[in-house]
C-alpha cells in the first residue's frame, strides 16, 4: 500500500519532506499547499529541487480539504511567532484531522495534555469527526530531549535526575529569518525583551511538553515547570553566515526549562545557543548530552555535528512516522502511545547481480 500524503508548507522542513515522500515506493504525494504566490501552480518537485511530481502547488485550503489522502504533513513556521491569532495552526490541523485525513506536525501540541482540556477536547473532536489520527514530532523535542531519556531509562534501577542539555553554534547556517526575526539574535537587550515574547512562549510551550511527556513516561508527578533565560551580548562584531552580529547585541542565549516535584529538579532541558564560537565564552562548552543520575549514573553525549540538518531531522521523524499513525486508532498520539518509530525498509542495499546463464 502506498501513503497518499499531503504536504503542507515547503519552508526548510516542508521540502526535505517532499523529497522523502517522492522518492518512496510505498509513498506517493497527493497534494502541496504553499504560504508564497510565487510557488502557486509550481509543481512540487520543482520548488524542492527533485524531480517532477505530477502535484502542482497550491494555496487553496478548500482545494486541499477535498483532496483524498491518508495523511498531512503540517510543518509551516508556527503561527503563534508570526500570527496575531494563537489558535491559528490548531485550527487548521482541526481542519485537515475532520476532513478525513491523519495528521502530522512539527510546530507543537507534542503533548497536548500540557496545554489543558480546551485543546484536548478540540483535537479529540476532529479527529472523531473525521475518523482521524494526530501526531506530533521533531527532533529537538521530538527525540533528543524525550524519546532519547525515555530509553535511557530502561537501563535505571532508580532515576534521581534526568538531566538534558543541547549546545549549538549556528554561525555557519543561513537562515537570517529565524537566526534574527524569529530567535531574537542581534537584537538590543531592550529589543529582545521587547520583541520575545510570542518566541519565548512558543519555546516554553515546546520544551514544557517534552517535559511533561517525560514525566509521565517515567511516572512522576509534577508540581510545576520553571523557565530561566539568559543573555550574552556580543563583544565584538561578529561574522556569521546569516549576518553580522554586532557588538552590544544578543550572541548568546541560554534557557533553563525545569520540572520540578516538591523542591527538586527532577527534569532538566537546558539549550545554549551561540550565532559564533566566541560568544558567550564563559558558558558551558562541548556537545549535546542526557544525563540521568541514579543508579547506575547513565551520560550520553552527541557531537556537535551529529547531524547535517536538524531541519532533515525533523521533516524524516514524522515521513517515518507516517505507517504508525494511519494505522492507529482515532485520536491523539503521542510518542507514549505510538509503536517505535523506525527507519524500516530504509538501509541502501546493493542490488544483486542477475545470475548467469549456464551454457
Amino acid at each position: 500500500m502506498a501513503y497518499k500524503v499531503i504536504q503542507w508548507a515547503s519552508g526548510g522542513v516542508g521540502a526535505p519532506a517532499i523529497a522523502a515522500v517522492a522518492g518512496r515506493s510505498d509513498m506517493s504525494l497527493a497534494g502541496l499547499y504553499v504560504y508564497s504566490p510565487d510557488k502557486v501552480g509550481k509543481d512540487a518537485g520543482t520548488i524542492v529541487g527533485v524531480k517532477k511530481t505530477g502535484v502542482i502547488a497550491t494555496d487553496d485550503m478548500d482545494k486541499i480539504l477535498k483532496t483524498k489522502a491518508d495523511v498531512v504533513i503540517h510543518t509551516p513556521l508556527p503561527s503563534v511567532v508570526w500570527g496575531d491569532d494563537p489558535d491559528a495552526d490548531l485550527n487548521i490541523i482541526c481542519q485537515l484531522l475532520a476532513s478525513g485525513k491523519n495528521v502530522i506536525t512539527t510546530v507543537g501540541y507534542m503533548y497536548p495534555k500540557f496545554h489543558g482540556p480546551r485543546v484536548v477536547r478540540k483535537l479529540n473532536a476532529a479527529c472523531k469527526k473525521g475518523g482521524t489520527t494526530f501526531h506530533s514530532t521533531g527532533s529537538n523535542p521530538g527525540w533528543i530531549g524525550d524519546l532519547l531519556p525515555l530509553t535511557m531509562s530502561s537501563l535505571s534501577n532508580r532515576i534521581d535526575q534526568v538531566a538534558v542539555r543541547e549546545i549549538s553554534n549556528f554561525q555557519h547556517g543561513n537562515a537570517p529569518v529565524i537566526m534574527f526575526n524569529i530567535m531574537g539574535f542581534g537584537k538590543t537587550r531592550a529589543q529582545f525583551k521587547k520583541d520575545s515574547g510570542r518566541h519565548a512562549r512558543w519555546l516554553t510551550e515546546l520544551f514544557s511538553e517534552s517535559i511533561q511527556m517525560v514525566a509521565d513516561g517515567l511516572g512522576v508527578t509534577l508540581d510545576k515547570i520553571s523557565t530561566k533565560t539568559t543573555l550574552s551580548l556580543a563583544t565584538r562584531n561578529h561574522k556569521t553566515g546569516s549576518g553580522t552580529i554586532k557588538k552590544g547585541t544578543v550572541a548568546g542565549q541560554r534557557w533553563e526549562w525545569a520540572g520540578w516535584a516538591g523542591r527538586k529538579k527532577v527534569i532538566t532541558h537546558e539549550t545554549i545557543w551561540r550565532m559564533h564560537e566566541a560568544a558567550a565564552k564563559d558558558w558551558p562548552q562541548g556537545d549535546h548530552s542526557v544525563t540521568i543520575n541514579g543508579e547506575p549514573n547513565i551520560r550520553i553525549e552527541i557531537a556537535g555535528d551529529w547531524i547535517d540538518s536538524m531541519l532533515d531531522a525533523a521533516a524524516l521523524h514524522a515521513v517515518n512516522a507516517i505507517p504508525h499513525v494511519c494505522k492507529a486508532d482515532p485520536g491523539i498520539k503521542t510518542f507514549l502511545d505510538l509503536p517505535w518509530i523506525m527507519g524500516k525498509g530504509l538501509v541502501n542495499v546493493p542490488k544483486k547481480k542477475p545470475a548467469k546463464k549456464k551454457r
